[in-house]
């Protein structure tokens, strides 16, 4: 048995630090002249207990740090993408996450989508405060303590500084997080550091390494705990084909030994791939390793944590976010991961959205916060959206309008797709910040209930009444033709008209004013009406006020869903039409 380093994944809205932050430890680490103890990986950074202490000095020794953490284990890939597809089972691959947020440009969507990830997968996380070199006034020092720079700063820039953290602190709070900056929290278990640094310069990365050191510590001591020799687990991050090497994997392994000639099990779309490893290459210290061979190693075995380089056949439909598995029992394993593809592959008996993303990790985020927002998910795939999707969508649509669409996340539209889609009224939201695609449907589905209510707000029968104006009668009858004035609402054509005693009068056939045909008329207008099938002085007299007869279904619809889009005037039109009713017909 033996500890690990813990696994940091660096998270953050794009230009906020995330590449700087990295690059400075690993200058400092070539500055100190202790090149050699630091190793980057495949979209990873390991950086040695020895060259932490290098760095952090004589203040990691007021700390009660253990030799037995190895060190950290950045995963430096940028973007959330990488975080969702750096995953094990039940959770993320990272032990401990770092939030680098801008303090002079704050949350941004990106960071929203980060927190919402972390929240997700219940990680434990700093808060970064990148930047402060930048605040006005701002006095800066090369490798400095924050605690002892912040001392030394006008009052003024302390007063800034806090302020911006305070916002960062009423954030968190909205999101459901208690924080405050790190020297003042009394429980690290319940509060969430915030950190204020400086990638650029270097001021507060001693604090940052030792806190992230001290939490490693403090909570992850059993997690941290591998069998050297138990089979090794990992998980892809990317495929790529590399000069004469064909097609190869980027793998991250936590637990476990991984050996040259193992058999590893891999997930396909759908199908789990077995195959043999040709070759491991682990990429040589400080390389920027992403281009070429020669920048490798060829090892014959690895221990966790390490990011390496996978050459073995017919890797080409390996799914990035994919767990990787030695499979010493073939059987069992094939069945661990096809549970895996089970537990997030959401098949719904018809109704539901499509959803798809790029990776596997991206797809369980997605399918997360679809339920979490009660949106019901008839497929949930991963890969571009297909003329298969669209079609599917299609049939939900039928039976359900507002669940047939397409939601992807950090995926394309194939040809075929995209002509299907401009072909019908599917609608296709997309995009690379999961919780922004939701909102964007959830904000369409309340348009789509407003249109609707709208659609029956405006064919509900609503109440109104007129006057018959006296001596204004132009014809008795076929059709009766009077001078009216509306006292109430909103009159229609086609309306049926009721008298005082509950009778019916007529339907309005037409209505003029100065020659004009009108179809509706409001409160306050006076026009010529003619009334079919009434008879003046058999079914209304000069001076008569009238009702528009509201049919019970409407009324009971009216009462239960746009009582409060009456106006005073039709409110109390309606409850006169409801006595009318209720007087000459009590049931």
């Amino acid at each position: 048995m033996k500890i690990r380093s813990p696994i940091v994944s660096v998270l953050g809205h794009v230009d906020h630090g995330k590449t700087t932050l990295l690059d400075f430890i690993r200058g400092s680490t070539i500055a100190s002249k202790e090149a050699g103890g630091i190793t980057q990986h495949i979209g990873a950074t390991e950086i040695p207990i020895g060259t932490i202490e290098n760095i952090c000095g004589d203040f990691i020794g007021k700390l009660t740090i253990q030799k037995d953490i190895p060190g950290l284990f950045f995963i430096d890939t940028p973007g959330h993408e990488a975080f969702t597809s750096l995953r094990k089972r039940g959770g993320a691959l990272a032990d401990l996450a770092i939030l680098i947020v801008d303090i002079n440009e704050g949350f941004k969507p990106q960071t929203f989508e980060a927190l919402n990830i972390l929240k997700m997968y219940k990680t434990p996380f700093i808060i970064v405060a990148n930047k402060v070199d930048r605040l006005f006034g701002w006095e800066s020092y090369e490798n400095t303590l924050f605690s002892e720079l912040f001392a030394n700063q006008a009052k003024s820039v302390q007063l800034d500084l806090d302020k911006q953290i305070y916002e960062l602190v009423g954030i968190l709070h909205k999101e459901g997080f208690q924080s405050e900056r790190f020297e003042r929290i009394s429980d690290f278990a319940s509060q969430i550091s915030i950190i204020p640094i400086s990638a650029k310069s270097g001021e507060g990365i001693v604090e940052l390494l030792a806190m992230l050191l001290g939490l490693a510590q403090e909570y992850l001591t059993e997690q941290l705990k591998i069998k050297e020799n138990s089979p090794a687990k990992g998980t892809v991050l990317e495929i790529k084909e590399e000069t004469g090497l064909g097609v190869t994997v980027d793998t991250i392994i936590y637990d476990g030994i991984l050996k040259k000639y193992d058999e590893i099990a891999l997930m396909e779309t759908g199908d789990v791939l077995t195959t043999k490893i040709r070759s491991i290459l682990r990429p040589l210290p400080l390389e920027e390793m992403r281009d070429s061979k020669k920048k490798f190693k060829k090892v014959d075995e690895v221990v966790a944590a390490a990011g390496i380089k996978i050459a073995a056949p017919n890797l080409d439909n390996v799914i990035s976010g994919s767990p990787l598995r030695v499979t010493k029992d073939g059987s069992r394993v094939k069945e661990e991961i096809l549970q895996e593809i089970e537990d997030i592959t959401i098949h719904t008996n018809d109704n539901g959205v499509m959803a798809k993303a790029d990776t596997l990790g991206s797809l369980e985020a997605l399918v997360n916060l679809l339920q979490s927002m009660d949106i019901p998910i008839r497929t949930a795939e991963i890969g571009d959206v297909s003329k298969r999707d669209v079609i599917n969508a299609s049939i939900v649509q039928k039976e359900d309008p507002s669940h047939g669409v397409i939601i992807a996340f950090n995926v394309k539209v194939h040809p075929i797709a995209q002509e299907e889609l401009d072909n019908s009224d599917i609608k296709l939201f997309s995009g690379n910040v999961i919780y922004q695609i939701a909102e964007e449907y959830e904000e369409w589905i309340k348009n789509k209930e407003k249109e609707q209510k709208q659609k029956w707000l405006d064919a509900i029968v609503k109440p109104a009444k007129i006057r018959s104006i006296p001596k204004l009668i132009f014809r008795q009858s076929k059709p009766a033709i009077a001078g009216i004035e509306v006292l109430s609402g909103n009159v229609k054509q086609s309306s049926t008209l009721i008298n005082e005693n509950g009778d019916l009068v007529g339907t309005i056939e037409s209505m003029q004013d100065k020659g004009d045909n009108l179809p509706s008329i409001s409160r306050g207008q006076k026009v010529a009406m003619a009334i079919k099938d009434a008879v003046v002085g058999k079914n209304f007299e000069e001076g008569d006020t009238l009702y528009i007869n509201i049919p019970e279904k409407h009324y009971k619809i009216l009462e239960r869903e746009f009582k409060d889009k009456l106006t005073e005037d039709e409110f109390e039109t309606l409850n006169e039409i409801l006595d009318i009713k209720r007087k000459f017909d009590p049931e």
